[in-house]
């Protein structure tokens, strides 16, 4: 039977631990995903616009097989430079790739943009995201904040307060899978002209606050929020997806392309022009897959894609107003049970 973990947080799959830390009046952050050891990892990219580092060293045909991080920040193209200081944190403690006498830790790192949230990023010649990587590698535990936290505190999604979210399952026989997620999406992430979240259907012991079935058919015309002001790589959603499974890095990159089918669940539309989704994956590689593997990579990959907008979901419900965007429970609180929305709680 598949079940949630005890936390219900990407930290239920072991060796793993999470850090984030926000500037508050710039309306960003970021969140560091820190193995205890070099972990098999892969990536695939669907967005538009993505903002990356070290993706392109993660493919099957390359070197270095193992990361020793992976980082998630706002500030668009400013905050890759949280993963430089993630790399000079990793390589104090002796993380690392051995390349003769050194060490050089390997961190993906992917960006959402927040830039225009309301925040101050006025922040002269030092954006605040080394300082704030570091805070977060400092801060990483096995318990962590979601919503308003990390790299989710500047999020939107479409037209609501996004945030960072996660989720996790697994099995009897030990196999566990979770998801971390910011949600910065330029899709709507609830029915159009409803409360209930595109995800709800896979709620589990009231993650997303009990959501309601939607009462009405929805309209085949895409829904997209924000018709104006949209550039690409102007949002984005990431999500980091963890597995104590002994998969390969070809095996960890059919599980990504899965897990980006949970963005799909979650919001619509996805992976637009606008957006940089990027999901990666992690294999702690603990979990003995059994014969046949394709088959349990195939349900492990299926876990993944649930897992993510489950993430999603948390992550919007969890969220807090803050800067131009309303949060789903400021705009939301009100609605009637059968899940219609309330125009007039509108901001």
């Amino acid at each position: 039977m598949i079940h949630p973990g005890p936390r219900n947080l990407l930290t239920d799959v072991p060796g793993f631990s999470v850090g984030n830390a926000e500037d508050m009046a710039a309306l960003s952050g970021v969140t560091v995903v820190l193995p205890d050891r070099p972990m098999v990892a892969a990536v695939d990219v669907r967005g538009g616009g993505p903002g990356t580092r070290e993706t392109d060293a993660l493919a099957p045909s390359r070197l270095v097989e193992k990361v020793d991080a992976v980082v998630l920040s706002g500030g668009s193209a400013f905050g890759l430079a949280a993963a430089d200081a993630t790399m000079t944190w990793l390589a104090a403690r002796g993380r690392g790739f051995q390349v003769g006498d050194f060490r050089v830790p390997i961190v993906p790192a992917a960006v959402v943009f927040d830039l225009a949230n309301g925040g101050n990023k006025v922040w002269g010649s030092e954006p605040p995201y080394r300082a704030l990587a570091c805070a977060a590698c400092e801060a990483a535990t096995i318990d962590f904040g979601l919503g308003n936290a990390g790299a989710g505190l500047g999020a939107k999604a479409g037209d609501l307060k996004g945030g960072l979210g996660s989720a996790s399952a697994g099995d009897d026989d030990g196999l566990m899978v979770a998801a971390l997620v910011v949600a910065n999406p330029v899709g709507s992430v609830t029915y159009p002209h409803q409360s209930t979240l595109w995800a709800w259907a896979l709620e589990q012991n009231g993650e997303m606050g009990g959501q309601v079935p939607p009462v009405a058919p929805v309209d085949l015309e895409p829904d997209f929020p924000f018709l104006r002001g949209l550039a690409a790589g102007g949002n984005t959603t990431l999500a980091v997806v963890a597995t104590n499974a002994d998969l390969s890095r070809g095996e960890a990159l059919r599980v990504a392309i899965m897990a980006q089918d949970g963005f799909a669940r979650a919001i619509r539309p996805a992976h637009t022009p606008f957006d940089g989704d990027t999901a990666f994956v992690l294999a702690a590689g603990d979990w003995v897959l059994p014969e046949p593997r394709a088959l349990a990579v195939a349900r492990i990959g299926a876990l993944a894609a649930d897992c993510v907008a489950r993430a999603i979901g948390r992550g919007v419900y969890l969220a807090e107003s803050a800067g131009v965007f309303r949060s789903w429970r400021d705009r939301y609180r009100a609605a009637p049970a059968q899940g219609a929305p309330l125009e007039q709680n509108r901001a």
